[in-house]
């Protein structure tokens, strides 16, 4: 294998952020998985989140972690409520460390979408079916208001103003257990109506108080639980933010409304936004068009040169080319894959084959490396 380019690659660039650095701008997205235990993570969430530090990239995102037990989406939801949760998870970490990775968490609570069905099992609302055959039970949801997710789902409980001084207090205490099992990086999940996108987006919230109404109310208590993580995660460690750029078309939030709150939200101390989209039940005519590849890619440009605040460009990202080209062009200063992940957990090593030839073989775990450097001589075309 001959070297591709003498021109730098910038997705394998080192990352500094804050007192940690990625080293390259690879980052694997939180993807749920649904297979924890009372929130207890276990060897098949090492194994699962282990290989994708094998195959080379700079961060690996656990997926999203409910803050309360109420916040989790499924019964088979990450949670991060008990001390308990924090040595299984310390291992993962310590792992991922131990092969130069970063490791983050993202931090979040499902509001008005929790208690549903694992994929799997239809995905809808739990019932007394799930229950009696596998012992779920359904529970209590909550939400900015009481606003239900579609049509035949339960309307969600509308959190006073008391329980959102206490779910802010549950932020804080997860984050602290974010840093006692030693992540490096915290993203908080406001995207895809989950609670606190539900706060953000005015189709959901339709309260009257100081948490409703105008922009500035919506974003007060993303903003405040951002502070408050902020203050409890250890100053030299970054915290991302997620966030739907869009609710979807010329409806709901916007993207000047993520500018705004990107904006704000650097004023705190973000290190970077990752930019998504979508997750509230709308109209045909509204609903974004079909995924193609880097579809989202223009909301983490525009938030980036707008707001002046790093972002992560996820959603259908899929070539080393690609990725390359959105670092190279200003789009974007982190690239995240999610599925194409799942598909191919070496897609780091590989890239980095593609796009540096000879030099990507660094990039491989040596266990590995010396013996697929040989089969590439072997299969080399001789002349």
């Amino acid at each position: 294998m001959e070297d591709v380019s003498t021109e730098p690659v910038k997705l394998f660039e080192p990352w500094p952020l804050r007192g940690i650095t990625l080293k390259n701008r690879v980052m694997v997205s939180p993807m749920s998985l649904y297979s924890s235990n009372e929130g207890f993570v276990d060897d098949f969430h090492l194994v699962h989140l282990g290989r994708f530090a094998l195959g080379g990239a700079g961060l690996v995102m656990m997926e999203a972690t409910a803050t309360t037990r109420q916040g989790r989406g499924t019964d088979g939801c990450n949670g991060l409520w008990l001390d308990a949760h924090v040595p299984p998870l310390r291992r993962i970490v310590d792992f991922l460390h131990a092969q130069q990775c970063m490791a983050g968490i993202q931090l979040g609570h499902a509001g008005p979408k929790g208690s549903t069905q694992r994929p799997w099992h239809g995905a809808g609302t739990l019932t007394v079916d799930d229950a009696a055959a596998r012992r779920e039970m359904p529970w209590d949801t909550v939400s900015s208001s009481a606003v239900p997710v579609d049509e035949h789902w339960p309307t969600p409980h509308m959190l006073s103003e008391a329980e959102i001084e206490a779910l802010v207090d549950d932020y804080r205490s997860a984050a602290r257990r974010a840093r006692d099992a030693g992540f490096d990086v915290i993203e908080l999940h406001c995207a895809h109506g989950y609670l606190l996108h539900s706060f953000l987006s005015p189709l959901l919230n339709h309260r009257s108080d100081a948490y409703g109404g105008s922009l500035e109310n919506r974003m007060r208590l993303p903003l405040r639980i951002f502070e408050v993580v902020r203050q409890e995660f250890p100053d030299e460690r970054p915290i991302f933010v997620r966030l739907s750029a869009v609710d979807g078309v010329n409806v709901g939030w916007s993207i000047d409304d993520s500018v705004v709150f990107s904006r704000a939200l650097a004023s705190l101390g973000v290190d970077a936004i990752a930019c998504s989209s979508g997750g509230v039940k709308l109209k045909k005519d509204q609903v974004l068009v079909s995924r193609a590849p880097g579809f989202q890619v223009p909301f983490a440009e525009q938030v980036r040169k707008q707001a002046k605040v790093p972002s992560i460009a996820v959603g259908m990202i899929l070539s080393a080319r690609q990725a390359e080209d959105i670092l190279q062009n200003g789009q974007a200063d982190l690239i995240a894959l999610g599925r194409e992940m799942l598909f191919n957990p070496n897609w780091a090593a590989q890239a980095a084959l593609e796009l540096q030839g000879t030099p990507g073989w660094k990039w491989w775990p040596e266990q590995f490396r010396w013996w697929l450097e040989r089969r590439a001589r072997q299969l080399a075309p001789r002349s």
